[in-house]
């Protein structure tokens, strides 16, 4: 467990940080923006969890998905290193199932998309649909740095179903549907 007696420790005031590895990048480097990503994608989560009246089950969701996103956020901030021996905390393949378990089952309450949808309907809905884009952001730089250093392959697949998780409880607390707002393309033309 972590302990924090001290907030700031004036490590970074020359625009360096540490790794989970000790190993000291710049606070601008591709992990550290994966990870910086992936902690606004929790933030906003956060914001939409206090619009979860009457969706208990939604918010318990939304709860464990914001820890497995500490978890993301260490796998980033941790690059393997070769020959440790020290085990590191990852994603795992559990985390991604649960995701997509959860996703069937929002999923099959739902009609089928007629067209695409546009942020909007109840608040929550709209908090998910900004952290989806959020997490897209996070898929985005975690893509490219997995072109150049290595990334757990679990964990690429997490943030990818993360989204599809974000976009389909989005669907769910419109009223299954009922209040999303649907785009209409060229509509105001």
């Amino acid at each position: 467990m972590v302990q924090l007696t001290r907030i700031y420790t004036r490590g970074g005031d020359k625009g360096q940080t540490s790794l989970g590895t000790g190993r000291r990048v710049a606070k601008h480097d591709q992990r550290v923006a994966a990870y910086g990503d992936v902690d606004e994608t929790n933030a906003t989560i956060g914001l939409a969890r206090l619009h979860m009246e009457g969706a208990a089950e939604a918010d318990a969701m939304l709860a464990r998905i914001q820890n497995d996103l500490f978890d993301l956020g260490a796998d980033l901030c941790t690059p393997e290193v070769e020959g440790e021996t020290r085990e590191r905390l990852r994603i795992v393949a559990t985390q991604v199932e649960r995701l997509e378990r959860e996703i069937d089952a929002m999923n099959a309450e739902l009609a089928p998309l007629k067209s695409f949808i546009l942020p909007g309907g109840t608040a929550a809905s709209s908090y998910l649909h900004l952290a989806r884009t959020v997490a897209r952001r996070a898929e985005r730089e975690m893509t490219a740095l997995a072109e150049r250093e290595d990334v757990n392959q679990e964990a690429l697949r997490y943030i990818n179903r993360l989204s599809d998780h974000l976009f389909v409880m989005a669907r769910h607390l419109n009223d299954k549907g009922a209040r999303d707002v649907l785009w209409t393309p060229g509509a105001t033309r």
